[in-house]
């Protein structure tokens, strides 16, 4: 029998999450996009650094903040702050973008449909990434991608329909793995994690025995299920145990050939930075093209996972989290994802590939305009930035605002809810109606709230 890693992440527990408990329905409606890859900034971006210039701020460096300040993460509130970074318009939109993101400016900036007034109910990390990721600040609910896979289904089932890209060990974001969790629905739709530098991208990917050996070992496996099957009068678990293990043998050529980038030229290695000295930024470049080459084969939802610089941050599981020197941690972790992020945009566009690809770009919170001690800022949920592109978004247009200062929203409030409702119908989904029956509810993604932002749609 196939073996399983100590982790929980072997062959045979990966592959149980590829096939689904019924049939694919049909999409409530016909699709404009049909995957999803998301870039995912754990630790929160600071909004007025990056995709919200405020010139106020420049003004004002140094003042009391004029209006009262909500109780921070840390409480220790400084005065107005202004950006480190300077803001400038690009492509023929005028979108305005920091220089924090060179690349994204010159490269994309007519693609990025940018929500300026996104809100989140919590400040704090954990529970920020689960609300991001499920719309609920706890563990047990679906993460967005098993949603999404499972009103989907998968179009390829020699691998995940559901996968998390990650280099450099397990960065994983705070609250753990359990954000990447099928909560309640089917455990097929719970995410795969790929390791895009290790040996293994999967652990026991690579066979332990010859192909012959094995396939009489699967064979005889099968054989005792079936009968078992037939004397419990056909279990479903059981039906499916059985596809797993013919699965499990299918992956072992699909992953491999998956992550080997031999065949990529060296042209589209240098756009994704691969060749780069940052090893943080190669390592996501690696991510970036991997997303492209998932998606190529039909996987639904792909989440990509940023690498801590070291620089002022939160730690691992916080790459973005700037309470102190936030220009130098800042200025790294642009430097990182950047580039890598910019060629993906490209290189779906130059495929074809963009107008059915939603690429999401979000963090769990914004940053306040106000420094934490004297060059750092706290967490904000009142106001912060989000953006998309490709799938049937408006590139090059910005919707919602915040006040002067970037510290509430003035303007079209929108929350997670909404993000998702809008991803989901850009799916062919409807957020009202993919729910599944649990606790003697119809939960859903979306719980009772969200509505789709019609003016961010082409």
């Amino acid at each position: 029998m196939l073996s399983q890693s100590s982790t929980g992440f072997g062959l045979l527990a990966l592959s149980s999450l590829l096939q689904r408990a019924r049939s694919a329905p049909l999409p409530h409606a016909r699709p404009k996009a049909k995957n999803v890859i998301f870039c995912y900034m754990s630790g929160g971006v600071s909004h007025i650094d990056s995709f919200d210039p405020k010139p106020s701020l420049d003004a004002l460096h140094g003042e009391p903040m004029p209006v009262k300040v909500e109780r921070t993460q840390f409480n220790n509130n400084g005065n107005i702050f202004a950006s480190p970074f300077t803001f400038r318009k690009f492509g023929q939109s005028g979108l305005e973008v920091s220089s924090m993101f060179p690349k994204l400016a010159e490269w994309c900036a007519d693609d990025l449909a940018v929500i300026r007034s996104m809100t989140s109910a919590v400040n704090e990390h954990a529970q920020g990434n689960y609300v991001m990721h499920t719309g609920f600040p706890f563990i047990g609910h679906p993460s967005a991608g098993a949603w999404i896979n499972y009103g989907l289904g998968t179009e390829n089932h020699d691998v995940p329909g559901f996968v998390v890209l990650q280099s450099g060990g397990a960065i994983v974001p705070h609250g753990g793995v359990g954000l990447f969790s099928s909560g309640f629905l089917p455990a097929q739709h719970q995410a795969s994690v790929i390791q895009t530098d290790a040996a293994e991208a999967v652990r026991n990917i690579l066979p332990r025995e010859p192909d012959g050996v094995q396939q009489r070992r699967l064979r005889f496996v099968r054989q005792l299920d079936e009968e078992f099957t037939r004397r419990t009068g056909g279990h479903k678990q059981v039906e499916a145990a059985i596809r797993h293990y013919e699965t499990a043998y299918r992956m072992q050529a699909a992953v491999p050939e998956l992550v080997d980038l031999s065949g990529e030229s060296e042209a589209t290695k240098e756009r994704y930075g691969l060749n780069s000295d940052h090893q943080q930024k190669a390592a996501y470049g690696r991510q970036c093209l991997l997303a492209r080459r998932l998606v190529e084969r039909g996987v639904r939802f792909v989440e990509l996972s940023c690498l801590t610089e070291g620089i002022g941050a939160g730690g691992a599981a916080n790459p973005w989290d700037q309470h102190g020197d936030l220009e130098r941690g800042h200025g790294a972790m642009g430097d990182q994802v950047d580039q890598p992020i910019a060629a993906l945009i490209v290189d779906l566009k130059q495929r074809g590939l963009l107008d059915e690809t939603i690429v999401i770009w979000a963090g769990e919170f914004g940053r306040t305009p106000f420094s934490q001690g004297s060059n750092g800022r706290d967490h904000n949920p009142y106001g912060f930035s989000v953006w998309l592109a490709g799938g049937g978004f408006k590139g090059g247009t910005t919707y919602g605002a915040t006040d002067e200062l970037g510290y509430h929203v003035t303007e079209k409030p929108t929350t997670v809810y909404d993000l998702w409702a809008t991803v989901l119908h850009q799916l062919g989904l409807d957020h009202e109606d993919l729910t599944y029956l649990y606790a003697g509810r119809h939960v859903r993604l979306t719980d009772v709230h969200g509505n789709v932002l019609h003016e961010l749609i082409g």
